[in-house]
């Protein structure tokens, strides 16, 4: 039986290949790293007392660096146990859930026929970069040095030309003995009742292959030369090798590149993958022409847990943010989300690497957005909440938003962030009225002066020295470099006394950045149970720490919780509660090392350029430092005060 190529991808991207070879082997502990996917053991082909048999789930593929066996999950089966191929796949569906095809004699012929249409294909793509070089493609050339791409990109992307000529690629593909049904079937020629004589589809335009999963040529792009096309871009129609809203451009070489490492960037278009790939990002991709859909990241999720969506600087590329984060949200999971990249105001990644070279783009990728944040952005940016009825609208628009989460847990996170965010934003707004009505008027740009706090008039600038000293005394700032503070020690203490949380939040507990240097030490400690796939049993966490000789340190981090009634961090409260306390306490982690960046950057605008805009900017960053402090003051005392405190 001749099975789809889509069926098989499925399933293979379904069932990690550890889950198929750790069923016959033994994987060793000190090598294994299991949260990234990448196992070791001793080869089960051949004898060795050394592990040089390599897994890796991220490929789907293993190897043995002493026998240079190779495969995926089909060829271990077949070549291990015997299976034939059909019998090796049914094996593999059933692992993956996924019911076995029914022999279909018509998919069958089917299947053979878009063999044959690949060929066509793969002819006609011949055709169009021949036609690139020869002297009917100067004018495209030109228009591809133009714009910064050199001859051996264009020949690795396999770029073309196709001639103004109503039936050049025809009678080319005709005299090469393709039937018309071939070429029609194709999407290489306009035709139907309507049309006497069919026409070549693309015509005076430079042509982009589009390849499958496999790298076989299924589809094309065509920019056009003319600025008076009726189309500046143009792909094949629908055939029955191709559905544009399945396809991503550029997605089997992506998917190589990302075997180094990284995760897949979406961005909008043809030349915006080509341009970053000359550049160096080899992991990047495009839907074809039109908004991201579903089908599409489902593609992009199957690449990567968090891809990268990447959008141009401009009002439509926000709107385009926009669309695919509501697409999101109803999928997103734990290990499943995406984060946004916003380039500068008017600005495509080609034009960005043109003018300021790789390192910008990577500028962009390092500051992009969580979905959370852009969602949070989206709501809030330019609006007026001065009136307890329209921050009502505001939670109630949230809480709409976070109910479309289909994932219960990810749901609950999400309602919980937003209710912080709302505290935060509103305390931060009353703090600035509160400032006005003492004295400060906003608008008074330049008078030369700013409102500052305790309602003083000061020149820009001249109060910064007492508002830098004001925020390094807060105890949020103190806290976070002298001894160990409460908000990191719960973070450690709830994680090693309840490790379902460290499996919940691995994402953000790999990256954890903790100030206090025993709390880091324990840190690492969590990370080498988590290698040695331990991080599952308190004891065993504990034997880490142990091993690690921290033991004294983990001792003083509960005292400490115990001191200051932090009983849901503790071994002996409900994991309910210890979530919440670890999520609020993460939270407030986050923030106060975003607002120790923003007040470092706020510091250094104002002082190479003192405005009113820059002063009141720092004051704003220490009504926000206050209203993290206070409601972690407020968490605190509550873990002190509170009747359930008892329990630890």
């Amino acid at each position: 039986m001749r099975f789809p190529p889509a069926f098989l991808d499925e399933i293979r991207d379904r069932v990690p290949i550890s889950s198929v070879v750790g069923l016959r082997v033994a994987w060793d502990r000190k090598k294994t790293n299991a949260p990234r996917g990448d196992y070791w053991a001793c080869c089960p082909f051949h004898g060795e007392k050394s592990p040089s048999f390599h897994c890796e789930d991220k490929k789907g593929r293993y190897h043995c660096f002493g026998c240079s066996v190779s495969g995926d999950h089909f060829k271990f089966l077949t070549e291990l146990d015997g299976m034939s191929f059909p019998e090796a796949v049914e094996k593999i569906a059933d692992m993956a859930g996924v019911p076995m095809p029914v022999r279909d004699a018509q998919e069958e012929r089917r299947e053979k026929e878009r063999a044959s249409l690949t060929d066509v294909m793969e002819m006609a793509t011949s055709f169009f970069q021949e036609r690139l070089q020869g002297p009917e493609g100067a004018k495209a050339r030109a228009y591809l040095r133009d714009r910064g791409l050199t001859p051996a990109t264009q020949q690795s992307f396999r770029l073309g030309f196709a001639p103004d000529s109503r039936n050049a690629l025809k009678e080319h593909l005709a005299a090469k003995g393709v039937p018309k049904a071939d070429i029609e079937a194709c999407g290489l020629v306009r035709h139907g009742d309507d049309i006497p004589v069919s026409y070549d589809w693309f015509r005076d335009r430079i042509m982009f292959p589009i390849p499958d999963s496999r790298g076989k040529i299924i589809a094309f792009g065509g920019r056009a030369l003319q600025p008076d096309a009726l189309a500046k871009y143009m792909n094949s129609p629908d055939t029955e090798l191709f559905h544009k809203g399945n396809v991503l451009y550029n997605f089997a070489r992506a998917r190589k590149a990302l075997a180094k490492g990284g995760t897949v960037i979406a961005v909008e278009g043809y030349m915006d993958v080509i341009a970053l790939a000359q550049a160096g990002f080899e992991n990047v991709v495009a839907p074809l022409g039109t908004a991201l859909t579903e089908n599409q990241l489902e593609l992009l999720w199957r690449m990567a847990p968090e891809p990268m969506l990447c959008f141009d600087g401009d009002k439509a590329g926000l709107k385009a943010a926009w669309r695919a984060a509501d697409m999101a949200l109803p999928s997103v999971q734990a290990g499943r989300s995406a984060r946004f990249a916003l380039l500068p105001e008017g600005k495509d990644p080609d034009d960005l690497v043109k003018a300021a070279g790789p390192d910008a783009f990577r500028i962009v990728l390092a500051e992009a957005r969580p979905l959370v944040d852009l969602l949070w952005m989206r709501e809030t940016a330019g609006g007026v909440f001065d009136t307890p009825e329209r921050r009502a609208e505001l939670e109630k628009t949230l809480r709409e938003l976070t109910s479309r989460i289909r994932d219960e847990s990810l749901r609950y996170h999400y309602q919980q962030e937003m209710r912080e965010r709302v505290l935060s934003f509103f305390g931060s707004q009353r703090s600035a009225r509160q400032g006005r009505q003492d004295g400060g008027r906003p608008g008074e740009r330049g008078q030369g002066k700013a409102a500052a706090p305790g309602g003083q008039f000061a020149k820009p600038g001249g109060g910064r020295m007492a508002i830098t000293e004001s925020l390094g005394q807060s105890a949020l700032v103190k806290r976070g470099g002298e001894g160990m503070s409460v908000r990191e020690a719960t973070i450690i203490v709830a994680l090693i006394n309840h490790p379902a949380l460290i499996d919940e939040n691995f994402a953000h507990i790999e990256f954890l950045d903790l100030a206090n240097s025993d709390l880091r030490r324990l840190h690492a400690a969590i990370l080498d149970a988590m290698a040695h796939d331990m991080a599952n049993d308190r004891q065993a966490v504990i034997a880490t720490i142990e091993r690690a000789g921290c033991a004294e340190i983990w001792e003083r981090a509960v005292g400490l919780i115990r001191r200051m009634r932090q009983w849901p961090a503790l071994e002996t409260a409900a994991l309910e509660d210890a979530r919440d306390a670890f999520s609020q306490a993460l939270h407030l982690q986050r923030s106060a090392r975003t607002l120790h960046k923003e007040l470092k950057q706020a510091e250094a605008a104002l002082a190479t350029d003192p405005t009113d805009e820059n002063y009141r900017h720092l004051i704003e960053i220490q009504a926000q430092f206050q209203d993290v402090q206070a409601t972690e003051a407020l968490i605190e005392g509550f873990g002190v005060s509170s009747g359930r405190a008892g329990r630890a």
